[in-house]
């Protein structure tokens, strides 16, 4: 079974003369503990598919599959309870709440849902361990190095011990090093706890650490590429609606 499913995703946006096509029939696949980029020039729909695949926003036609579920079958509350079960976000510029110490923080998808906040904080010490920064439990963000902000971004997505990550632009505003830096510890994710991970990226240094790379246009898929890590060899091309 995949942890991504979409089938024929369409998003369409205003009606009339100010209709915009944003998705056009995007099928694709995500399978257990696979590292997947998405990569396309701004506008050209990833974004909208990271959304739809999160369940943040609604196809106009389509469908998309977390786990096998269908989400279009799914009311607002089941929904959310999927997300904050089955999917983690880390978004451009992370998003962590400055009035949180870093514990607070990973803690926080736990605390919404429900979790008393004891069991949420041993749960959110635990991955800060792994991730390298339970010395800074106590720092609130802007007490935090730009590398240790991403490994407790990194560590409130995996809280919830999802199947799934899901990064927007995730490395959009940060320098070379610190985007690389980044992007290994993504891969760590995958290789090390089995997460699946659907990065968007416009940046191919980024998406040279996924096993494939799907890229977009003008609301398409028009390229997959296998990509063979330390060499990026593309052994497998589709080219669609050309």
């Amino acid at each position: 079974m995949y942890v991504v499913e979409t089938n024929d995703l369409t998003r369409i946006y205003g009606s009339g003369e100010a209709q915009v096509l944003a998705l056009d029939h995007v099928s694709l696949q995500v399978n257990p503990g696979e590292f997947v980029a998405v990569m396309g020039p701004s506008g050209c729909g990833k974004s909208t598919l990271l959304h739809l695949v999160g369940g943040l926003d609604r196809p106009s036609d389509g469908q998309v599959k977390i786990d096998g579920q269908d989400l279009g079958r799914l009311n607002d509350d089941e929904l959310t309870d999927l997300r904050r079960e089955r999917i983690g976000f880390i978004f451009q510029f992370f998003n962590l709440i400055p009035t949180l110490d870093a514990l607070g923080n990973t803690a926080l998808p736990l605390v919404l849902g429900g979790t008393k906040p004891a069991e949420a904080q041993e749960r959110a010490a635990n991955w800060l361990d792994r991730l390298d920064v339970s010395d800074r439990q106590t720092h609130r963000p802007d007490e935090l190095s730009g590398g240790q902000r991403q490994r407790v971004a990194i560590a409130r997505a995996l809280v919830t011990e999802p199947s799934l990550i899901l990064a927007d632009e995730p490395t959009g505003n940060l320098d070379s090093a610190a985007a690389d830096d980044f992007a290994k510890l993504l891969r760590e994710t995958v290789d090390r706890w089995e997460r699946s991970i659907l990065l968007v990226t416009h940046d191919p240094r980024i998406s040279s650490y996924a096993v494939r790379i799907l890229k977009m246009k003008d609301g398409r898929l028009v390229e997959h590429i296998e990509n063979i890590r330390n060499g990026a060899t593309i052994t497998e091309l589709e080219a669609s609606h050309a």
